[in-house]
């Protein structure tokens, strides 16, 4: 009689498929887990990234040109935001103390800021999705539209055209709250920053430091 103790049907020699697939799944396990702990990093905000993604005042005039489309009011919008966070502010009276005063709206002022960043990298995305369906289309790797009709390429300018003067507009928006800020804080707005994110940063800051110490 064969000896078959310690061994079960679809275990075992008697089936080393199934225990090859056992081992890897046991293996792949601590990297899953991994990733799924995993956070992504989240972009950090600010004016400055903002007016850097958004396009400038020469960018807007050149596509509202090109695209028949209006120039928005910059300097129009941005009076008008930076005059609605200060009627806002008067209208508090002695309500808030300085430091809710100012927290109350840094968050005010950033999410106006994050508007813009958002619009700005958005805008940046279409620009260069446009760039490639222009270039699929002069290399005919699409078919032309029928006359009297947008083809693809001409459909992603149009929307990043539009997406243009949506993100200079917005950034006018975010440069009004920013003044705003100025004024009724007395100190410039800067993005909000959680305590354990600035501990962090101290540490890097602290061991580069101790590491620049030993030269080479």
């Amino acid at each position: 009689m064969e000896r078959t103790e310690g061994m079960k049907a679809g275990m075992g020699p008697a089936n080393p498929e199934a225990s090859q697939k056992r081992i890897m799944s046991m293996a792949k396990r601590p990297v899953q887990t991994a990733a799924k702990q995993q956070k992504p990093a989240r972009p950090e905000i600010s004016i400055e990234r903002a007016r850097l993604v958004c396009p400038h005042a020469g960018n807007a005039q050149a596509v509202a040109e090109s695209f028949g489309l209006s120039v928005p009011d910059f300097d129009g919008i941005r009076e008008t935001h930076e005059s609605l966070l200060r009627q806002t502010w008067h209208s508090f009276d002695d309500a808030l103390n300085e430091k809710a005063l100012a927290m109350h709206f840094q968050r005010i002022v950033g999410s106006y800021v994050s508007s813009a960043q958002g619009a700005g990298n958005f805008f940046s995305q279409k620009v260069t999705d446009a760039r490639d369906a222009t270039t699929r289309a002069a290399n005919g790797e699409e078919d032309s539209a029928p006359v009297g009709f947008e083809s693809p390429a001409d459909r992603a300018r149009r929307f990043a055209a539009d997406l243009c003067v949506q993100a200079y507009a917005l950034l006018a928006a975010a440069e009004g709250a920013v003044n705003a800020y100025k004024e009724i804080t007395g100190e410039e707005w800067k993005p909000y920053v959680a305590a354990q994110d600035a501990s962090q940063s101290v540490e890097r800051k602290s061991a580069a430091a101790e590491l620049a110490a030993f030269g080479r």
